[in-house]
Formats: structure tokens, sequence, C-alpha cells
């Protein structure tokens, strides 16, 4: 189905490795890392999965220049944070061939409201997953990262690709997973996943914080309360009267409790709290003086608020419409991201 496929993968992170590692575990693909540190790189790493398998990454070419790894891709595809999407296609944008699709690994993180901008014209392929297709973290940089979940469906918007269909089954053979259409960018680029899941999160962690520190890090969902499922459901209320107001279809996008297959705050939290995968998960905190204080200069601040919940709340603005919940959270966040 995709034979001799080369694809590129831009970013280092968890996402990164992992994506990296099942690609190149089919034979017919040919993998290649486009990052700022290939010095830290091994040709072959190991990405471990909870059910005891492991996955041998295998890249034929690791580079921080664009010329020897983005020229011959034909599928390019963002690991990225969202702050280096933007910056990342104008530099990759002169080295991209006619036939390149290029794609996000989230759509969260306004890849196609970039993209409209920088490849306007060039009539590129474009997609974009809804959700990341795996829970992963980084164990050794460029070594060894862990597959901590895999994801039941995904579901993929793309642009400009003359059989979408054929694209989408490409990408379930790639990915190990069922993968269906959306019909519009906006299913991918709004989300109630991280945008609101990490931001209503912290919030309430940290609404009331005035600077004291804590022996050890929390946990970020084993430690969840039903105070912030309750401003969760709050924000998803409104998330979904944006949809309605923008006649976004929500076939492919559940409810927080529809996602979660539960029916209240209570269940809500006691689900979260009980995912395994999610479990070791530890809150965005730093040292000082031996304690433990909030770091708002993580990705979950830098990413979740100026990015995926501030294009729900430009929205909401544009169209008049109240979102008292996401306006507190997204003004609490910004604040704190200002002050660092």
């Amino acid at each position: 189905m995709f034979t001799n496929k080369r694809i590129c993968i831009c970013g280092g992170g968890g996402l990164g490795h992992t994506c990296a590692a099942v690609l190149s575990s089919h034979p017919e693909i040919e993998v290649m890392m486009y990052t700022q540190h290939p010095e830290k790189w091994q040709q072959q790493f190991i990405v471990d999965d909870p059910n005891g398998k492991q996955y041998h990454g295998h890249l034929t070419t690791i580079s921080n220049d664009p010329s020897l790894v983005i020229t011959t891709a034909d599928i390019i595809l963002l690991c990225l944070p969202a702050f280096l999407v933007e910056q990342t296609l104008q530099t990759i944008k002169p080295y991209l061939s006619t036939k390149a699709i290029i794609g996000s690994v989230v759509g969260n993180t306004g890849f196609f409201l970039f993209a409209h901008k920088i490849l306007k014209n060039t009539n590129t392929g474009l997609f974009a997953f809804q959700r990341v297709p795996y829970i992963s973290r980084v164990v050794e940089y460029g070594k060894r990262a862990a597959l901590l979940g895999y994801k039941n469906e995904l579901h993929i918007a793309v642009e400009n690709i003359s059989e979408p269909q054929k694209f989408s089954n490409e990408i379930s053979a790639l990915f190990c997973t069922k993968t269906q259409l959306v019909d519009s960018f906006y299913e991918v680029t709004l989300s109630n996943s991280n945008p609101i899941l990490h931001t209503g999160r912290l919030y309430t962690m940290w609404k009331d914080w005035a600077g004291e520190s804590y022996p050890e890090k929390s946990l970020f969902y084993y430690d969840w309360t039903d105070e912030t499922s309750e401003l969760l459901i709050k924000m998803d209320q409104e998330f979904f009267q944006l949809l309605q107001v923008l006649g976004v279809s929500t076939v492919h996008l559940p409810t927080l409790l529809q996602h979660y297959e539960v029916s209240n705050a209570n269940e809500l939290t006691n689900k979260i709290k009980n995912i395994q995968s999610f479990a070791t998960i530890q809150s965005p905190m730093k040292e000082k003086d031996g304690r433990w204080i909030p770091d708002f200069t993580s990705r979950y601040f830098t990413e979740d608020f100026p990015f995926g919940l501030q294009f729900i709340y430009n929205l909401a603005r544009k169209h008049n419409l109240s979102t008292p919940n996401i306006d507190k959270v997204y003004h609490w966040g910004m604040s704190k991201i200002n002050n660092e």
C-alpha cells in the first residue's frame, strides 16, 4: 500500500521518537529525522510499549539541514510544540518537493491555520490528527522512549490530497490504528482535548497559588479532583456552543463526557484517575531550594494557552459568544505566562 515511502519526522520529542520507531518498523518505509540536535541521536533506537513490545527504530538520515531530509521526503510529519510549527513551516517551505504531503501529529497547535498562510498557492497536500496517536515520553533522548498508550481510533483532516480515503487507509496502516476522515480542518484545529483538559486542570490546581512550595511533585492525572471535572464540563459546553455557531460537524468530536464514557463530574474524575497510561504523569513543576513550585514556562502553559485555547477564545470573541469559563481560564493562564 505504501511501497518505498520516505517519511521525514520533524521534532525529537516523545512523539517524534515513537512515530519514528513505529513508522520505521515497516520494511517498506524509510524514515529520516529533521532535528536541531542531530548529534544526540542514534540511528538505531528503541521504543518500549506497555505490553512488553519493543519497536527497534531505524533512521537513515539525521540532520538539521532541511536540504538533506526534506527535499526527498514524500511525507513530512511535524511532531513539534505549537510555538515551533509556524517557524518550521517557513524554514522547510523552499525544500518541499511538488509531490510532498505535510502533516502534523496533532492539529490543535494551529497547523492548518499556519499552513494556509505560509503554503498558500502551493497546492501542498496537508493533513493533521485530531488527537495524538500515542501517549509518549522520552527515556533517553535519541536512544530510548516509552510508548505509554495507544488510541483505538484516529481522526484526520486532509486538504489538497487527490484521493483522501486512500491516504487515510495508508495512515491507518502506517500507524497500525484505524483512521477516519473528518469533514473540516476545524474538527482537528479546535479541540476539547489538551486545550481544555490541560488548561482547566492547571487552573484548578494553581489559581490560588501565592508562591508556596511543595515537598514533592503532584501527579497531573492521578490527583485529579471533582472541581476540575466540573470546570471542564462547563468549558466543554461552551466549546460545543462555538462549534454550533461555526457550523462544524460534531460527528467525530465527542464531548468530554462522551469521550470518557461517563455521565457526570464524579465519574469523570474516577475515570481519569484510573487510566493506567496516565497514572505516573507528573504535574509541570520545577525544583526550588529542594522543594517544588509550578513551572509556568512548561509546554502545558506555553502551548495549551497561547495556541490551543487561544484559537477557541478568539473565535468565541469574533462571534460574540459568551464563554465565561473559557475566558477566566484563558486570562489566568496568559497572565502567568506573561509574568514569566
